[in-house]
């Protein structure tokens, strides 16, 4: 990708708590408006492939409010690639113009391809892919979330000389691309965190596809019951955080990751004196459809 973001600024969050730690976070948010965080770093070096082995078309998947569709419909906009998302639910295409995201990744000249959740299972099996390729021609894949070996070079990216002196290293975990990355270009004597978005410990193994260092672990506590799963209470912190640092949280992955934070912060986790540095990973485009959600479901909005 041809535009180089600026040096990620790590910003010190004041804690409201009585704690000898302190927190910053690295705002990899203001990348980019869209293709922002670990979605441009995930993208750098695909697009570059694909830039370099003459293709003309990228094909991903996702789903209704996924930020790597949104992500990867703008960078084809601007690097002039035509681009196919294949989104998990048939019934989205009928309501597709009451989706932000799909709405904005349709003005970025995205082709939709609307499968049902059992197809989408099987999106990385031949007679699947062979299927699409009969349907579109050839294309270029980037996987659902963005990973695989040239997302994790992207992501060996984030970190740089001003995180030297951080004792811990904490992250959001979709697929696990942008954890692997952090590990890979973190210090042996540095911890690297990673919060599940996602029910269960099972990405554990995805991890460690990527990884080659050992310094790192899993949290599953503060998934509030599942991928894209909201309570009021994560709401409330998302909003309280909002009022008191001006940053946004998605809802979806820094909010849960923060909330976590926080909470072991009072818990005493960190050791004493510690300096954690949590990444910013974006994803800001994905809160307007879900405050539709919430809309309708008359609970409470993010703000």
């Amino acid at each position: 990708m041809t535009f180089k973001p600026k040096l990620s600024i790590n910003q010190k969050i004041e804690l409201p708590l009585e704690s000898s730690v302190s927190l910053y976070l690295k705002r990899e948010d203001l990348i980019h408006p869209i293709i922002s965080g670990n979605k441009y770093r995930k993208l750098k070096y695909n697009i570059a492939f694909a830039e370099k082995n003459n293709h003309q078309t990228l094909l991903t998947f996702g789903g209704a409010y996924s930020n790597h569709i949104a992500a990867t419909a703008e960078a084809g906009r601007i690097y002039g690639f035509k681009t196919i998302g294949v989104i998990r639910g048939e019934e989205l295409e009928a309501k597709m113009n009451e989706n932000p995201t799909l709405k904005y990744a349709q003005s970025c000249g995205m082709t939709f391809k609307f499968v049902s959740r059992d197809q989408f299972n099987y999106k990385s099996t031949d007679s699947f892919l062979e299927k699409l390729k009969q349907e579109f021609g050839n294309f270029f894949i980037i996987p659902e979330g963005g990973t695989n070996p040239l997302a994790i070079q992207g992501c060996e990216e984030i970190l740089n000389s001003t995180d030297l002196d951080f004792d811990y290293i904490c992250s959001s975990v979709g697929t696990g691309g942008t954890i692997a990355g952090l590990i890979n270009c973190s210090k042996p004597s540095q911890q690297v965190l990673g919060f599940s978005a996602l029910k269960g410990d099972f990405l554990k193994q995805d991890i460690s596809k990527f990884a080659t260092q050992t310094n790192w672990d899993l949290i599953t506590d503060y998934h509030f019951g599942g991928y894209a799963k909201i309570n009021a209470e994560l709401v409330a912190f998302i909003n309280q955080f909002k009022q008191q640092y001006a940053i946004a949280l998605d809802p979806v992955y820094t909010g849960k990751m923060l909330f976590g934070i926080f909470d072991l912060i009072k818990k005493e986790f960190f050791k004493p004196n510690s300096k954690i540095l949590a990444i910013h990973t974006g994803g800001l485009q994905g809160i307007e459809g879900m405050n539709k959600r919430l809309k309708q479901k008359q609970q409470q909005l993010i703000l």
